[in-house]
This record gives structure tokens, C-alpha cells and sequence, in this order.
């Protein structure tokens, strides 16, 4: 009979791990094949299960043999991992670091600004038990439900497992390393008690999270539910891989993805700087490139108080106490209050944003608590016209469930240019913004990058343009020059209100702030000015 699959971490069929069903009256043992499949002579109860297998850390589960509903077992690599919890802290709170070794490690905080900073460390850890700092991930799931790391063996008062967040805010890591030489980072976004600074910066933790995939499902891979059977080969069964005309999203309806899980994409390398390229599918848009934002900005000596956007949705960020904020990079996925709270501030309290980013607050999600957010992304494909029953066209996932958002930013994300990168060219020198650039309409600028997914400039990877629903007076500043039309739009607007926004309007801007002059100068401009400096 059938008793289930087992899969590893990324939801990857497991063959020939060993299983022990440990009944009333009788012991069974049992081989996975290479599907992840478990056959056993058994009948259906309560059960026992002893499983595991090499380069996995073996578990006990109790469960409930079916006849007619498989069960899904799940086991951890052997490997280095970690996160804090809570992510986003504000000073002088405690988070817990949650960290899978299957030998001993040690454990130090860093600060990631102009430089990496050593702050302190915070120990050595090695347990009595054999392989006792393993973690025991839940079986199912647990993309939704959260890893539940420290759930088992960490009950100590005395072997506190939590860190008091430093007194100043910004970008944290912590760094881990094992005794057979292997090393792990993972972010700590540390806000401030209280405002310090005039800027605000959001770190995107919940764009982070969409695009993170530990347990087998992101907001793009298995973004509705997991499949009834894992992954034996990816090209081959992946959607995404499989249908030429492949839709991101099918569904009306998407399962939670917990925040409470590692988050192996936003792993820095020990050795990597500051100016260094940026490598790798998810770090040119998550958490490797808002550092690039951040170290620019205590170069040019700005101050700045960091938040995490989970932090702005749960009403832990007093927007009203700074007089700027700035987004960058990736922030795609933002709750209504969210929005409505900021577009408020701009246009009724003066409030001034600066959008360094692309592809932003394009689609609405629902926190359900504290750690569980459910995206929604409808049945959407950026490549199709999304059709209104009036005829008209939604512009974005958020347009189809509230509005566009091009009514705030003043640009919108559109398919044209995707995946393509190039420099602006200017189109009203006349601006404040071009100030001491020396840059006349027609010239071009932002040809410097770091980003190595999608080489060629400023404008890419992701661009938001001006359309039909931003506001009235949004002015066009500059354009890429990307294919098909596809060039980021460089634009400001100043709502009657008294606010202003400053939109870039690419992914690939947090890339170029760093080597580029005419970026950096440009960024610098709108900051001072917004700032009153």
C-alpha cells in the first residue's frame, strides 16, 4: 500500500530513504523509491515512523496511516542554515536565531552599511546530544504553517537562544559558521526605539518572502499549493518549464507563505563588498541589493532610520515622524493599508517618497497574522491584457483589487523591456534633479551596473512607465533605452497637498548607485531637496 512521499526542503522527491513503522504488534521497514513514494505492508492506524537516510537528519513522526490520503514526510539536508525571529525588530527588543548545524558553530552579529561592520559575538554553540543542534522540520506544508524552528530541545532558560537588537538601526546579519569550515549569513532589519533620523528606508521583507521558496513553494513556484507528489525533475514537471505559454498565476485563491522560515536567497558571501558585483537570480533584486542603497547612503553622509515593511503594515513604523521615505529595488507586494496610509501622507500631510526601485507595489497582500501572508496574485499574467467589464484594462494585480499604482508612483510596471537592461537617456535636463550633473537633454547616463543577472544599465530588469492613470502633472525627466519600448520612466510629481514623489522606476537603479556618477548625484539631489537640506 501506498503510505506517502517523502521530499526534502525544496518539496524534492527523497529515493532510498529507510522508514520503520512501528506498530502495536509488528515492525515494518520500508525503502523510498525514486518518486519519494513509500510502500508498506501495513494497515491503516497510528503508527510510529522511524525514517531518515545519508545526508539527512533521521526524525520520529507519529502518525496516522491512510488508505486513501498519502502522507507527506519531510526531512532537512544536512547543511548550515538560519534566521532570526522576529526578522524586523526595533532597538533593544529581543529576537530569537534560529540556526540548523549538524556540528558545532559559532555565531556573530554584523552591521551592513558603507562596510561591514563586527559588532559582537554572540557565542559557541554545541549540544550534549549527538547532532543535537539539527532542526526538525514539520512534516506537510510547512511553507504555510513555518518551520517551527527551536520547537524541539531548546526548553533551557539557561542556554538563552535570543539577542538583545542594538541600540542603532539599520541592516544586521548574523553570521554563522561550523567547525567543518561551512559559513551562512542571514538579515536582521533593526528599526530605532524612536525616530532618529528625517529619512525613513523600508527594507522589503515581504517581498523577500514572496520570492522565497524553502519548503517547496514561493509566490512562484507552487504559488497556489504544493502538488500531490514532489519534484523528481524540475525541468520536466515544473509548469513554469512545461507550458510555452506559461501564466504565472492561475488561481483565484493562494495558500499562506509563512515569514518564518530561512531565507537562503538573501545569504550573503563572507567575502563579498560593498561594490562588488551582485550575483545570483534573487540577490539583485532582495536583500544583496538594498545593501548596495544603504552603504551609498552613509557615504554621502545621510542619515537614515531602517523598517521592515511587515513593521509598516502592523502600524510599527510612525510614518508621520519622518519627513521623507525612501522604497528601493523590489517592494512588488504591499497590503491595502499599506498603500492607502502612504498615498494619505504624500497627498494630504506632505509627505515625500522616493521609489528607487521597479516592479513595485504591484500586487495586495493580506497578513493573516504575524507571520502568515497570503498573496493576491489572481489569475494574472503581465504579458496578457488584463480586461475591466467595462472594456478598460487593469494595469497591475493591486489595480484589479484597489487601484493602480501609478495614481501614487506616478509609473507602473508593464511587460515591455523585461528582462533587459540599458542606460537612461535624459529627457528634461531642466530639472532640479540633473543639477551639477552636467547632463544636457538627449545624453545618456546610468550605463555602470553591478548587476550581474542583467547587465547593460540603470533601466532594467523590471520597469515601470507613466500611464494613463498616474497623476496629471507627473513629469517625464528621463527614459531607458530598452527594447520594444520597455525603458524605465525617471518621474516626479508633487500632489497638491504639499507632498512629492520621485520615482526611478527599475530594479536595476539600487545597481548603479554605487559606480555610477550621474545615478548617484542624481539619487543625492532628490534626497537633499526632499530632506530640506
Amino acid at each position: 500500500m501506498l503510505i506517502g512521499y517523502v521530499s526534502n526542503e525544496r518539496y524534492v522527491a527523497l529515493p532510498d530513504i529507510l522508514f520503520e513503522f512501528r506498530g502495536p504488534d509488528t515492525i515494518t521497514t520500508a525503502r523510498s523509491t525514486i518518486s519519494g513514494a513509500v510502500y508498506a505492508d501495513i494497515t491503516p492506524g497510528p503508527y510510529e515512523v522511524v525514517l531518515g537516510g545519508e545526508g539527512f537528519g533521521s526524525k520520529i513522526v507519529q502518525m496516522e496511516v491512510s488508505a486513501t490520503e498519502p502522507y507527506q514526510f519531510r526531512l532537512l539536508t544536512d547543511s548550515l542554515l538560519g534566521y532570526m525571529w522576529p526578522k524586523c525588530v526595533n532597538a533593544d527588543e529581543h529576537s530569537e536565531f534560529r540556526v540548523h548545524a549538524v556540528c558545532e558553530y559559532e555565531l556573530e552579529l554584523w552591521r551592513y552599511g558603507a562596510q561591514k561592520e563586527f559588532i559582537r559575538r554572540i557565542g559557541t554553540f554545541d549540544e550534549h546530544g549527538p547532532r543535537a543542534t539539527m532542526q526538525i522540520t514539520p512534516d506537510g506544508d510547512y511553507s504555510q504553517t513555518g518551520t517551527q524552528w527551536n520547537k524541539h530541545g531548546y526548553h533551557s532558560k539557561a542556554l538563552s537562544q535570543t539577542i538583545q537588537a542594538p541600540d542603532r538601526s539599520g541592516l544586521y546579519y548574523l553570521h554563522a559558521r561550523d567547525k567543518d569550515g561551512h559559513f551562512f549569513s542571514f538579515p536582521w532589519v533593526v528599526a530605532p526605539a524612536k525616530p532618529t533620523a528625517k529619512l525613513a528606508v523600508l527594507a522589503a521583507d515581504l517581498n523577500w518572502n514572496a520570492y522565497n521558496s524553502f519548503g517547496g513553494r514561493s509566490n512562484y513556484i507552487n504559488a497556489d499549493c504544493l502538488p500531490p507528489t514532489p519534484v523528481v525533475n524540475a525541468r520536466l514537471e515544473l509548469d513554469r518549464y512545461t507550458e510555452e505559454e506559461h501564466r504565472t498565476y492561475n488561481s483565484e485563491a493562494y495558500a499562506p507563505l509563512s515569514l518564518e522560515r530561512p531565507d537562503p536567497y538573501n545569504h550573503i558571501d563572507e567575502e563579498e563588498g560593498l561594490t562588488d558585483p551582485i550575483a545570483g537570480r534573487q540577490g539583485c533584486h532582495m536583500a544583496a541589493a538594498e545593501w548596495r542603497v544603504l552603504g551609498w547612503l552613509e557615504q554621502q553622509g545621510i542619515d537614515y532610520d531602517l523598517y521592515g515593511e511587515s513593521q509598516f503594515h502592523f502600524d510599527a513604523f510612525p510614518l508621520d515622524e519622518y519627513q521623507c521615505l525612501a522604497i528601493t529595488t523590489h517592494p512588488e507586494y504591499w497590503s491595502k493599508d499599506m498603500y492607502f496610509r502612504l498615498k494619505n501622507w504624500v497627498f494630504e500631510r506632505g509627505g515625500r517618497l522616493i521609489y528607487l526601485g521597479g516592479n513595485g507595489l504591484n500586487c495586495e497582500i493580506e497578513l493573516l497574522d504575524d507571520h502568515r501572508v497570503v498573496y493576491h496574485n489572481t489569475p494574472w499574467s503581465h504579458s496578457e491584457i488584463q480586461l475591466k467589464s467595462d472594456g478598460g484594462a487593469y494595469e497591475s494585480r493591486f489595480d484589479k483589487r484597489q487601484e493602480s499604482e501609478a495614481n501614487l508612483l506616478g509609473v507602473v510596471f508593464s511587460f515591455s523591456g523585461i528582462m533587459t537592461a540599458a542606460p537612461y537617456k535624459v529627457i528634461d535636463a531642466s530639472h532640479w534633479c540633473f543639477e551639477g550633473t552636467g547632463l544636457k537633454n538627449g545624453d545618456t547616463f546610468g550605463e555602470k551596473s553591478l548587476h550581474q543577472r542583467i547587465p547593460g544599465g540603470a533601466s532594467g530588469h523590471e520597469t515601470d512607465k507613466i500611464s494613463a492613470q498616474s497623476p496629471a502633472n507627473t513629469q517625464l525627466l528621463a527614459k531607458g533605452l530598452n527594447p520594444d519600448e520597455g525603458g524605465a520612466e525617471l518621474v516626479e510629481h508633487e500632489p497638491a497637498g504639499g507632498g512629492a514623489v520621485f520615482s526611478a522606476g527599475s530594479i536595476c537603479w539600487p545597481a548603479s548607485i554605487l559606480v555610477d556618477d550621474a545615478v548617484s548625484r542624481i539619487t543625492a539631489n532628490v534626497i537633499r531637496r526632499y530632506l530640506g537640506d
